[in-house]
C-alpha cells in the first residue's frame, strides 16, 4: 500500500490548459475515484501519475516520494486500460507473467504469482486461452490480473467497464470492489459514470473542466454538495432545479412564470436572493394535500420504481415514486417536497447558499 500526493498540479499543451492546479490527497488502501464529464482532464491526471503524461507544474508523490522524473517503470504503479491492452498473440498466462518475465523473475515465483492472480479471479479455466477466445469481462479479468501480479504499491483504473454492456458493469463493479478490499492496495479510479464512482469509492474527487470541485465520501458529496455542479452531477436521477427569488415571509419561491412555489423552510437572511433550488427526485412526495397541482407529463415504469416527469408552474421535475400507483399521461398531482430536504444554490455562482438550506 501507499500514499498518494498531488499538489498543484498543473497540465498545459503548449498555450492550452487542462488542468489548472490540483491538489489531492489520496491515503493507504484508500479506493479513490476520480469522475466528471467528458474532457473534465481525469484521465489525463491519472495519466500524469502513471508518468505517461509530462507535468507541467507542481508534484507527485508516492509514498513520501517526489516522482516526477520516474519513468513508469519506477513507480511501482499497475494501470488496467479502457482496451485492456492484452497481447493478442498471448495466452492469458503469458500475458499475466509477461511484465515479470521482462523483470527478470525466477519462473518458479512468476508461476506462485500468476496462479495466485488467477485464483482471485476465476481465471484458471482459461490460463491457456488467447484474448480473442475470451468475453470481454473476462478480458477484463486477465488485464486486472496483470497488474495484480506485479503486487504494485497503487493500483491505477482508466475506465476499465466502459466496454461491457450493463449487467457486466454491475457484476464487474462488485468484483472490483471485493479485489480491493481482499488486497488492501490503493486505488485510483478514473470514471465518468457517477453510479460507478457512488457504489465503489472510498473518496469521491469531482472534476470540472481542470478544476476540482469537492472531495468527498460519496454520501457527503449526495447530501451536502458543495455547488450547483456538484449537485447536478452527483445521483441518478438528477437533482431537480428551479431558478427564482425567495420570498419574504417563508412563503416560498416565486418562479419565472409569476406563481409561488412552496419549497418549505430557509434562512431570513436568503430572502430576495436569485436562487436555484434543487431537489432531489425522490424527495418530491406524491400525497394528498401536497402543496403544488402538477400535470404529468411522462411515465417511465423501471419495474423497482417509477420516474415520473412533471408541470409544476411551468416548472419541469422528475419525481421518483417508489410505490405501486396508477399513473398516466395528463393526470394531476398533488406533489411536496420533503421536509429538509431543500438544496438552495445561488443563482450567479452555482455556490451553494445557507448551512439550514438542507436541514431546516
Amino acid at each position: 500500500m501507499a500514499s498518494v500526493t498531488i499538489s498543484n498540479v498543473r497540465k498545459n499543451y503548449g498555450a492550452v490548459s487542462v488542468i489548472h492546479g490540483v491538489d489531492i490527497d489520496i491515503l493507504h488502501g484508500e479506493f479513490v475515484v476520480l469522475v466528471g464529464p467528458s474532457g473534465c482532464g481525469k484521465s489525463t491526471l491519472l495519466r500524469m501519475i502513471a508518468g505517461l503524461e509530462v507535468i507541467s507544474a507542481g508534484t507527485i508523490s508516492i509514498e513520501g516520494k517526489v516522482v516526477n522524473q520516474l519513468e513508469p517503470k519506477d513507480r511501482d504503479i499497475a494501470m488496467v486500460f479502457q482496451n485492456y491492452a492484452l497481447y493478442p498473440q498471448m495466452t492469458v498466462a503469458q500475458n499475466m507473467s509477461f511484465a515479470l518475465e521482462l523483470a527478470k523473475v525466477d519462473k518458479a515465483t512468476i508461476k506462485q504469482k500468476v496462479d495466485a492472480a488467477a485464483a482471485i479471479l476465476g481465471l484458471e479455466p482459461l490460463l491457456d486461452r488467447k484474448p480473442a477466445q475470451l468475453s470481454g469481462g473476462q478480458r477484463q479479468r486477465v488485464a486486472m490480473g496483470r497488474a495484480i501480479v506485479r503486487n504494485p504499491k497503487v493500483f491505477l483504473f482508466d475506465e476499465p467497464l466502459s466496454n461491457l454492456d450493463a449487467k457486466l458493469r454491475v457484476a464487474m463493479r462488485a468484483e472490483i470492489k471485493s479485489l480491493h478490499q481482499r488486497l488492501g492496495t490503493t486505488v485510483v479510479y478514473v470514471t465518468h459514470d457517477q453510479i460507478e464512482a457512488m457504489t465503489m469509492a472510498d473518496k469521491i474527487v469531482v472534476l470540472n473542466a481542470g478544476r476540482v470541485e469537492q472531495i468527498g465520501t460519496p454520501l457527503e458529496l449526495y447530501d451536502r454538495p458543495i455547488n450547483r455542479f456538484v449537485a447536478g452531477f452527483i445521483g441518478s436521477p438528477a437533482m431537480n432545479f428551479v431558478r427564482g427569488t425567495l420570498l419574504p415571509g417563508q412563503a416560498g419561491l416565486k418562479v419565472a412564470s409569476g406563481a409561488v412555489m412552496v419549497i418549505g423552510a430557509y434562512p431570513s437572511e436568503l430572502v430576495g436572493h436569485e436562487v436555484e433550488f434543487g431537489i432531489r427526485p425522490e424527495h418530491i412526495q406524491v400525497a394528498d394535500g401536497g402543496d403544488l397541482q402538477a400535470r404529468v407529463e411522462v411515465v417511465e415504469p423501471t419495474g423497482s420504481e417509477t420516474h415520473v416527469v412533471v408541470d409544476a408552474y411551468g416548472e419541469k421535475l422528475v419525481a421518483l415514486i417508489r410505490r405501486r400507483m396508477p399513473i398516466s399521461v395528463g393526470d394531476t398531482l398533488p406533489i411536496a417536497f420533503e421536509e429538509g430536504q431543500a438544496h438552495l444554490f445561488d443563482a450567479e455562482s452555482g455556490k451553494r447558499l445557507g448551512v439550514e438550506a438542507s436541514s431546516c
